[in-house]
């Protein structure tokens, strides 16, 4: 049985720098490649490991086994394409040599990982690893390091909230606002944060995917997606440009102000983003949605009752908690319009539901139904 000392230069040192054709079979020729090398760039630690694996060879001839070298080597991007072409010089390594054991020779923690390929096809006796002690424990280090980074949850977990930290940071240091910067830092991390504990990536992920979608192919609602954005955001200056903020008052009386100035803003931004979304099903499945016929009812009756609630809650603050502005005609009227919409919204709802959606569910069913009998047949 024809033992293989195989070696593993998994980022093509031989190849690159001492311009070596692998892989390189025969202790001859793996002297040959090491002198290249090592007359390249001596403190290559691959050289260590072929001249373990060379010395591993001359002592097991010693013991009268029969038994063959042989350097494999991958590629400078480290990972699939390395490890295909280490698959594909081990499949010719074994041709040639028809070996059936193998002592793996590694110079690190990086080689090995390509171990399971290696028994997929040899049997593998042994495992020798070298490397120059001082550096061993910091190239383990260094490496482990690396791998850690690549992994795609410490990236979105970790470097994410860091990278959008720098942005932001960047961002207002350039318009020289390092006050408000440090304000806007705190925010964006928050809202990270905020957004990891509810577990709304999906949900974000969705909507830049639709957004880019819409833009390329063309959608209506990837256009009253950004007009609506763009209506809140005018509805937050305005809010906050009316209003004023006086430590002598109570702090409600602003957040009051605020809330009921940006009230019918997102109103607006949400009868547009509906309207964009109704539209492009239609135009996309030749049907309407009749799910969406409840939003623009709630919409108004959250924009009368939120504007009585808010501007009478103001302006009973201001003049010393009064229950007088809940007995005016506004309060009223604007609150009554707001149940009866509530109300109108529901009850049509619920009979456009058990119409046309009850209606739909069973057309959808009979489809599937007919499909599965054809295939039967």
């Amino acid at each position: 049985m024809r033992v293989l000392i195989l070696n593993i230069d998994r980022d093509d040192d031989f190849g690159r720098k001492a311009k070596v054709k692998s892989p390189i079979i025969g202790v001859q020729d793996n002297l040959d490649a090491a002198n290249k090398l090592g007359r390249i760039d001596p403190e290559d630690s691959d050289l260590n490991a072929i001249f373990l694996a060379i010395s591993t060879y001359d002592r097991i001839k010693k013991e009268g086994k029969d038994v063959e070298i042989a350097t494999l080597c991958g590629d400078i991007n480290v990972g699939v394409k390395s490890d295909q072409k280490i698959t594909d010089q081990l499949k010719t390594v074994i041709e040639k040599t028809g070996a059936e054991e193998a002592i793996l020779i590694s110079d690190g923690a990086e080689d090995e990982y390509i171990l399971p390929i290696v028994q997929s096809r040899l049997k593998i006796t042994s495992i020798q690893r070298v490397s120059v002690k001082q550096s061993k424990e910091l190239e383990d280090t260094y490496y482990r390091i690396i791998k850690l980074l690549d992994d795609d949850k410490v990236k979105k977990q970790f470097i994410l909230p860091i990278a959008l930290i720098l942005i932001v940071w960047a961002i207002f240091a350039i318009l020289d606002m390092a006050a408000s910067g440090f304000g806007a830092i705190i925010l964006t991390l928050g809202a990270y944060l905020l957004i990891r504990v509810f577990n709304w990536e999906r949900n974000i992920a969705m909507m830049f995917h639709e957004m880019k979608s819409g833009m390329l192919t063309g959608k209506l609602s990837f256009y009253t997606y950004i007009i609506a954005i763009v209506i809140i955001a005018v509805s937050v200056f305005y809010a906050y440009n009316n209003t004023k903020f006086n430590s002598e008052l109570l702090w409600a009386i602003p957040v009051l102000s605020f809330l009921k100035d940006i009230t019918w803003g997102i109103v607006s931004a949400g009868l547009i983003a509906a309207f964009g979304r109704v539209t492009d099903t239609y135009v996309r499945k030749n049907k309407v949605n009749w799910s969406y016929w409840i939003v623009p009812f709630s919409l108004f009756a959250f924009g009368f009752t939120a504007s009585a609630i808010f501007g009478s809650l103001y302006d009973s603050l201001l003049s010393g908690f009064s229950i007088e502005p809940f007995l005016t005609p506004t309060f009223i009227g604007y609150a009554s319009v707001g149940i009866l919409i509530a109300f109108i919204g529901a009850v049509s709802y619920h009979y456009i539901k058990d119409i046309y959606i009850t209606e739909e569910h069973e057309i959808d069913i009979e489809e599937q139904t007919t499909k599965l009998l054809e295939k039967a047949e």
